[in-house]
């Protein structure tokens, strides 16, 4: 009889052990990667395959959408070089006060937050630029309901697909396509 009872304490030990092990292998494995060498993903936006009537407004939003793509990534190094040639080109078209006032802040500026509070008007610049310039094509003005405590805020894109500057990729696909600009 004990050696009955030691059997059975063996194989229901076994078993125990078996279970355990296969327990531990379906477990995810927590691997630590070190952020200083990790590659960063970097987005694009598209270039726009509309057609101006203007080269200087072409070129003008061809440099907005650098501004886009820096925030889009994040990158507020980026968005102040980008931004402070933008600067350069709205000074030459002589634009609206507040769109130069928009973008001259976006390229003082090393915050990110601080770049982004002021895109918003710098897009609705763009937006008022834009009217009636097109030759052909689209662009689309996108909306995130989310931006600045869900006040919410617009952008115009190259593309339909959602890049959201915003929130870069927090959030990178919060948006959608509020009207098209033709």
């Amino acid at each position: 009889m004990k050696k009955l009872s030691l059997i059975l304490i063996a194989i229901v030990a076994i078993t125990i052990s078996s279970c355990k092990d296969n327990a531990k292998q379906t477990e995810p494995e927590v691997v630590t990667v070190d952020t200083t060498e990790a590659e960063t993903k970097t987005y694009e936006i598209a270039q726009t395959e509309a057609e101006f009537n203007d080269p200087k407004v072409e070129a003008i939003f061809e440099q907005y959408l650098q501004v886009e793509a820096a925030l889009v990534n994040t990158d507020a190094a980026k968005t102040q070089a980008e931004a402070a040639k933008l600067e350069l080109l709205l000074k030459e078209m002589n634009a609206e006060e507040t769109t130069q006032n928009a973008v001259a802040a976006m390229a003082a500026s090393e915050d990110i937050k601080v770049q982004r509070e002021n895109f918003e008007p710098l897009g609705m610049g763009m937006e008022k630029m834009l009217q009636g310039t097109l030759k052909s094509g689209m662009l689309y003005k996108q909306y995130c309901p989310m931006a600045f405590n869900n006040k919410g805020a617009y952008w115009i894109s190259s593309s339909r697909d959602i890049l959201n500057p915003y929130f870069g990729d927090k959030m990178l696909k919060c948006g959608r396509v509020d009207a098209e600009i033709k």
